[in-house]
């Protein structure tokens, strides 16, 4: 085994780290001299860039530079076309953010090879976002050990490297996503209680609320529409940006914005951004006060509200925490870091290194992100998704449901398995292939049992055993080979397009 690293793949911007010789984790530096990449791909015609001179692209070339593909994770559908040509699924451009991260890695570690990774993903992340991630993984060169979830890292870092225990409440809001986890860290046990998110609230909606309130006052003064443009779009997203991040330190910030011979100065007050971005903020809290419920908690049994991800910086973030929780929420270090530094950890004990050496040991109990089901009838002869595996029910997990065919001289039953805690079929994710498992009975009468069992392991793989209880005896077994997700071939295809990819 080489190097052994453990990576936050984030949706603006990303960070590897490792555990030295110290026995602590620390994050490296880029080729650039930063500590935080950002997430960000440039496609120009005869070179790939990634990071800060990718970012800076945006504003002259948009359509050559992809931002934000973190949250295409797990669509089979979508591809980004450069103007020079080519095709990339979201894992491939997710690849080459990590061959980036990875050969930034090498370059300063100056010890061979990085052939191991933990990488993160958000708690909430489903079956084939997981397995998307852990794909890019792969078409980068990387082993990966195991896809872990960001609060959990985060919860590592804060229990192993700073000394944390108690139950604590991980607010994790990054650039893209949203988690919030409830866990008990104490002796080295990370015992997660439960978890809760969405995978489109982050950083990028209140950017997207303040472009539009800039937008809008730049017309009312004279201006013409600055969405009217990808390259005006494009400047006016990384000026919304900038006056963001202004506004976590100062009371006003100040915007530039120019278009058509028209240039104005707009000030934005962090009054009207918090305004502006209000049910953005109530979309977190209600969440984080609804786990905390249906945990059987209340706030006062929370021992500490630890922050993770950029926008927590944003000081709506953290004046609500306190007014829901009672008390200041922690700031453990840099929260662009903290998960970055979990991922290290883990990383070490997925490698089996000397425990003296690593300073490391811990056991991490997760839950499901996400309720397991199936689609069968009800008594009216509906179809509804039944759950068989709750979401927050500790992993490994098995649990069996018993099902009755439903037509006279029935020869077959078909499984088709679902994401999502809805009854509705419309509203769960399926992620089976070819429409289910198809598998043959003899023509038994109607309501002949068979009974379903789904076995969920510690990296969230789902197998389904199915039983004829008439028979007493097996129908089969099969992995889930989620439908959303790449194949084998196509996976060793991008990762032969990836090794002839210079990236800079």
């Amino acid at each position: 085994m080489g190097q052994v690293v453990g990576i936050d793949l984030g949706t603006t911007y990303s960070a590897v780290a490792v555990v030295g010789a110290s026995g602590k984790p620390e994050v490296l530096v880029n080729r650039d001299g930063e500590r935080i990449t950002p997430s960000v791909v440039f496609f120009d015609d005869g070179a790939t860039l990634v990071g800060s001179m990718a970012k800076r692209s945006a504003a002259t070339a948009p359509l050559d530079v992809v931002q934000f593909v973190k949250r295409q994770m797990g669509d089979k559908d979508w591809r980004f076309e450069p103007s020079s040509g080519g095709s990339y699924s979201p894992e491939e451009v997710s690849a080459v953010i990590l061959k980036r991260l990875k050969e930034d890695a090498e370059l300063f570690l100056g010890e061979g090879e990085v052939t191991d990774a933990v990488i993160t993903v958000p708690a909430f992340f489903d079956d084939a976002r997981r397995r998307a991630t852990k794909d890019a993984g792969k078409i980068a060169g990387l082993n990966v050990l195991r896809v872990l979830n960001e609060p959990t890292a985060a919860a590592l870092a804060y229990g192993l490297d700073l000394g944390g225990s108690g139950t604590v409440l991980v607010f994790d809001l990054g650039g893209g996503t949203f988690d919030v986890t409830v866990m008990k860290i104490g002796d080295g046990v990370f015992d997660v209680l439960g978890t809760d998110g969405l995978h489109e609230l982050g950083g990028f909606e209140w950017d997207n609320r303040l472009m539009l309130w800039l937008n809008e006052q730049f017309q009312a003064e004279g201006g013409a529409d600055l969405t009217d443009t990808f390259e005006t779009e494009a400047e006016l997203r990384e000026k919304a940006e900038l006056a963001k991040r202004t506004l976590t330190s100062a009371p006003q910030a100040r915007v530039i914005l120019s278009n058509a011979g028209v240039t104005k100065t707009i000030t934005v007050t962090r009054e009207t951004f918090d305004d502006l971005t209000r049910d953005l903020l109530n979309q977190a809290r209600d969440m984080t006060e609804s786990l905390v419920e249906e945990l059987g908690l209340t706030f006062g049994g929370i021992d500490q509200v630890l922050l993770v991800g950029g926008s927590t910086r944003m000081p709506q973030v953290a004046n609500m925490l306190e007014e829901i929780s009672g008390r200041p929420p922690l700031r453990a270090g840099n929260p662009d870091e903290l998960v970055a530094l979990g991922a290290a950890i883990q990383a070490s004990l997925e490698a089996g290194g000397d425990a003296s050496e690593a300073s490391v040991q811990a056991t991490v109990l997760d839950v499901t992100s996400q309720a397991l089901g199936t689609i069968a009838l009800n008594d009216e002869r509906e179809l509804k998704n039944w759950i068989i595996i709750p979401r927050n029910r500790k992993i490994p997990a098995s649990e069996s449901e018993v099902f009755n065919t439903v037509n006279e001289g029935q020869t077959e039953i078909k499984i088709q398995v679902t994401q999502g805690d809805d009854d509705d079929p419309e509203y769960v994710r399926f992620v089976t292939k070819d429409g289910g498992q198809v598998f043959s009975i003899p023509p038994y009468p109607v309501g002949a049992p068979i009974r379903i069992t789904f076995h969920y392991d510690i990296d969230q793989t789902i197998q389904v055993e199915v039983t004829d209880l008439t028979a007493d005896q097996s129908l089969g077994t099969f992995e889930v080979d989620n439908v959303a997700n790449l194949t084998d071939e196509e996976v060793r295809s991008a990762r032969q397009k990836n090794k002839n990819l210079e990236v800079n």
